[in-house]
C-alpha cells in the first residue's frame, strides 16, 4: 500500500493588488524634473521657509496629484515642458492646504511624522503655506496660459471655500450628506480635477477631452477622500500616516459617522450626538463603541461601496482616450486609491 507524500514547497503566489507604480514609472523622468523645480522654488533667504516647506514636501507623500498632471499631459500627447511647471504648481497648492489644514485641525502627525505646526508653531505654518500659494501662482503665470490660470486659481478658491464650509459644519450632525460631499468635492476633488484638466489644456485638446479628464480627476478625488474617511476607523496609524481615530476625536462629520447615525436607534443617535457635537466629552471607550456601531450598521462598508462607484465613474471617463499604457496606468491609479482600504 502506498502513501501519498505530503505537499511541499511554497503555496500559491499572492496576486499583487493594484498599484500606483505603473503611473509612477511612466512619468518618472518628468517627476524628477518636477522635484527639481519644487526644490528650486522653495529657495528663500528667509531660512525658515525652505526648512519648514521641506519638512512636509520631503516627508514621503506619494505625489499623486502632480503625477496625475504629468499622466494627463502624456495621455493627451503633450510634447512640451509646461507640464513640469504645472505639476510643481499643483504640489505647492496641495502642500499649502496641508499646512493650513493641520493648523485648523490642530493635527499632531502627518505621514508618520510630527506636523509642521507642532514643530514650528501655527503662525509659521500658516505663513509658509501662504508663501507656497504665492509660488504656485507664479508658476501658473509662467505657463503663459490664461486658461490654466483660470483653472488652477479657481481650484484654489474652491479649496478655500471648502475649508470654510467644513468649519461652518464642524461637529454638526444635522449638516448631512449634501454638505459633507460639498466639502470633499471642494477640499479634495477640485484639485484632483484641475490637476488632470490642465494636462488637456496645455496639449491643445478640445473641450470634451478637458471635461473628461476633469471628470476623471473629480471622481477619483471623491473616491480617494471617501476611502481616507473610512480608513480613519479601519486602519492602523502607521499605514494611514496619522493617528487612527483623529477624525473621531476631532468630532469630524464624515460619511461613516453620518450613516451610522442615520441608521442607529435613539440611544445610538444620542451617543453620536455626544461624541461628535461635543468631542471634549468623549470617554476612553467611545472610539471602540463607535467602531462597533459602524460595523453593526455597515457604515464603513457602505462608504467604501460609494467610493467604488465614484472610482468606476472615474475609469469610465477615460473611455474616450486611446487605449494604451498611460490610460491603463491612470485607470489602475483609481483601483489603487480604493484598494488602500483592503
Amino acid at each position: 500500500m502506498s502513501s501519498q507524500a505530503p505537499l511541499s514547497g511554497p503555496g500559491p503566489t499572492p496576486v499583487p493588488g493594484p498599484s500606483i507604480e505603473p503611473l509612477r514609472l511612466l512619468v518618472a523622468a518628468d517627476m524628477g524634473a518636477v522635484n527639481e523645480e519644487i526644490m528650486r522654488r522653495m529657495e528663500s533667504d528667509v531660512r525658515l521657509i525652505p526648512e519648514l516647506a521641506s519638512h512636509l514636501i520631503a516627508s514621503g507623500g506619494k505625489r499623486i496629484r502632480p503625477m496625475l498632471t504629468l499622466g494627463a499631459a502624456k495621455l493627451c500627447g503633450y510634447g512640451g515642458d509646461k507640464h513640469i511647471l504645472l505639476a510643481a504648481c499643483v504640489e505647492f497648492i496641495h502642500t499649502a492646504t496641508l499646512l493650513h489644514d493641520d493648523v485648523v485641525d490642530e493635527s499632531e502627525r502627518r505621514r508618520g511624522a510630527e506636523t509642521a505646526n507642532v514643530v514650528w508653531g501655527n503662525q509659521a505654518s500658516v505663513l509658509v503655506g501662504d508663501f507656497l500659494f504665492s509660488r504656485a501662482f507664479q508658476l501658473m503665470v509662467q505657463s503663459g496660459s490664461l486658461e490654466v490660470l483660470r483653472i488652477l486659481a479657481g481650484a484654489s478658491a474652491v479649496i478655500a471655500e471648502g475649508e470654510v464650509l467644513q468649519l461652518m459644519t464642524a461637529n454638526d450632525l444635522a449638516s448631512g450628506e449634501a454638505s459633507y460631499l460639498k466639502v470633499i468635492e471642494s477640499k479634495t476633488a477640485a484639485l484632483f480635477a484641475s490637476a488632470c484638466r490642465v494636462g488637456a489644456v496645455i496639449a491643445g485638446r478640445d473641450q470634451a477631452d478637458a471635461e473628461a479628464l476633469d471628470a476623471y480627476g473629480r471622481d477619483l478625488g471623491i473616491a480617494f477622500q471617501l476611502v481616507d474617511d473610512a480608513l480613519d476607523y479601519a486602519a492602523d496609524g502607521a499605514s494611514l500616516g496619522k493617528n487612527t481615530g483623529d477624525d473621531f476625536r476631532e468630532g469630524k462629520v464624515t460619511l461613516p459617522v453620518l450613516l451610522a447615525h442615520e441608521r442607529g436607534d435613539e440611544t445610538e443617535r444620542a451617543f453620536w450626538k455626544r461624541v461628535i457635537e461635543t468631542p471634549d466629552q468623549q470617554q476612553e471607550a467611545d472610539f471602540a463603541e463607535a467602531l462597533r456601531l459602524m460595523r453593526r450598521h455597515g457604515s464603513l462598508a457602505a462608504t467604501l461601496d460609494r467610493a467604488r462607484r465614484y472610482g468606476q465613474a472615474a475609469k469610465d471617463a477615460l473611455g474616450r482616450f486611446t487605449p494604451g499604457p498611460t490610460r491603463d496606468a491612470l485607470a489602475e491609479a483609481v483601483d489603487f486609491a480604493i484598494a488602500r482600504a483592503v
